[in-house]
């Protein structure tokens, strides 16, 4: 779990972690959060909310094992009853570490997270080379 919370530390670092319900509720509704997660110690009232979140929206959603006071710390921010993951890749790299300590509960999640992961890398991959050849057409000389 440890890994996980530091890739949650990171993805905070990069822009791309969604603390608390408001900004999870908004990224959502924009279908920017790619995964959204509930602390373990989260009251049910805030679990229900962010289940309905996710399927509202069709975005994964999973409880976190990690209690409100440890996702704080990594975080830097108050305790989080929720949290949302905005970036594919990063969505995958922190399920696929709770999964290497839970598999049962976390292996259908990483496998379809992997799927819409690779689907984005390869849109970024297609993107980057139809503007390589806007620049420099399909011979590799630049235009004139």
């Amino acid at each position: 779990m440890t890994k996980a919370l530091s890739l949650l530390g990171i993805s905070k670092k990069a822009g791309f972690l969604e603390i608390g319900e408001e900004s999870v509720s908004a990224a959502a509704r924009t279908k920017k959060a790619r995964v959204i997660f509930s602390a373990s110690d989260a009251s049910e009232p805030s679990k229900r909310r962010a289940r309905g979140h996710a399927e509202t929206f069709g975005i994964a959603y999973a409880e976190f094992p990690a209690t409100k006071a440890e996702l704080s710390d990594v975080i830097g921010r108050g305790a989080p009853g929720m949290i949302a993951v905005t970036d594919a890749g990063l969505a995958f790299g922190v399920v696929s570490r709770l999964c290497e300590a839970e598999p049962d509960k976390y292996a259908e999640l990483a496998a379809a997270l992997q799927v819409k992961a690779e689907r984005v890398l390869k849109r970024r991959r297609e993107t980057l080379a139809h503007k390589k050849n806007k620049q420099l057409g399909k011979t590799g000389k630049r235009r004139v």
